[in-house]
């Protein structure tokens, strides 16, 4: 794998620090680039659930800061085929995707974006919208959708932990949500959000075999044209972590180029916790001696071990607890931009 590439609170100690370390690296020039920064959200103004969702005065914020500084807004199936096809994209190009089809996207954010002209993706898990949960959209607000652009992906049928089911039981789950959504909307979708944003080797082998042509993740980084097209990340918003800071600091963000990546599972059993994350970086992004890396079971940075000029070990003295455990390294790129890349490790109970 070659260049491959929800932070927890870690970008605040970014923004203060953005103006200092412009100096580390050659100004950036105005530039097309092969990378793209994908945002997801799930709930929209609806304060009953904080940890999903963003608020109102969030959402308005980030569409005006998309319209103030010039972040090019694109459809996602547009973003994934450019890095499919190593094709460039212009220079901050953002997608805004959006999980699960709750009745607040249809209600609060869908006029919102519609008024401001900003593509989106919605990921549907279908067994919500079949059982008509009155928490969820209906088929026909998502056909309304979809009809005025709306890219219309899938989320499972169940929206289960993946990790947790035999491949046969993932496999039906993925073809009962492709067959609904062929059903009702009348294709076969062909980009996947993985549930929780958890995945390991074989769920990504399942996705490829289903007929999706990209899956994303839940964890911090920008996708690039040299990462693996089933594990693409997404920053993550909600109430804690949607600030106008913080969302301007992530459009802004640039790939952490970097190979040989370890470990290649994403789920962890008892012997694997803590993983051995190790990489070696790529001679574009910077000097070793700028980088910096975090993990969601500690308190700062994580000292580094290097092994050599370029590659570099993140030494984990604890493992992570279930569900979830991130590791995420930046390194700053001039013009108060971040380099940034991002690991979910799904533990398994």
């Amino acid at each position: 794998m070659a260049r491959r590439g929800r932070e927890h609170g870690r970008w605040r100690h970014l923004v203060g620090a953005a103006t200092l370390v412009a100096s580390l690296t050659a100004p950036l020039a105005a530039m097309a680039g092969d990378s793209a920064v994908v945002f997801t959200y799930h709930r929209f103004g609806d304060g009953r659930h904080p940890s999903t969702n963003t608020t109102l005065a969030q959402l308005d914020a980030h569409l005006g800061e998309i319209e103030r500084a010039g972040l090019v807004a694109l459809p996602l199936e547009r973003i994934v085929t450019a890095l499919r096809q190593h094709d460039n994209l212009p220079d901050r190009a953002i997608a805004l995707t959006i999980d699960d089809a709750f009745a607040s996207v249809y209600r609060n954010a869908w006029p919102r974006l519609r008024k401001a002209g900003v593509p989106a993706t919605l990921f549907v898990a279908t067994d919500a919208i079949d059982q008509r949960r009155p928490d969820y959209m209906s088929w026909t607000q998502i056909r309304e959708m979809a009809a005025g652009g709306v890219t219309i992906g899938v989320q499972s049928a169940s929206h289960p932990h993946l990790a947790r089911l035999s491949a046969a039981e993932v496999r039906d789950e993925f073809a009962r949500s492709n067959r609904r959504i062929r059903e009702e909307l009348g294709f076969t979708p062909t980009l996947l959000a993985y549930p929780f944003g958890e995945y390991g080797t074989r769920e990504k082998r399942l996705a490829r075999e289903a007929g999706y042509v990209a899956a994303f993740g839940q964890h911090s980084g920008v996708a690039h044209g040299d990462e693996d097209l089933y594990g693409l990340p997404r920053f993550a918003m909600n109430e804690a972590f949607g600030s106008i800071d913080r969302f301007r600091l992530a459009a802004n963000a640039l790939p952490l180029y970097l190979d040989r990546l370890r470990p290649a599972e994403t789920v962890l059993d008892a012997a694997g916790n803590p993983p051995t994350v190790g990489f070696r970086l790529d001679g574009s992004s910077g000097p070793l001696t700028a980088l910096n890396c975090y993990a969601s079971n500690r308190k700062g940075a994580v000292p580094l071990r290097h092994l050599g000029p370029r590659e570099v070990e993140v030494p984990l003295s604890a493992p992570f607890p279930p569900p979830r455990g991130r590791v995420n390294c930046t390194m700053p790129a001039g013009e108060g931009r971040w380099r940034w890349f991002g690991l979910q490790f799904v533990i398994s109970p």
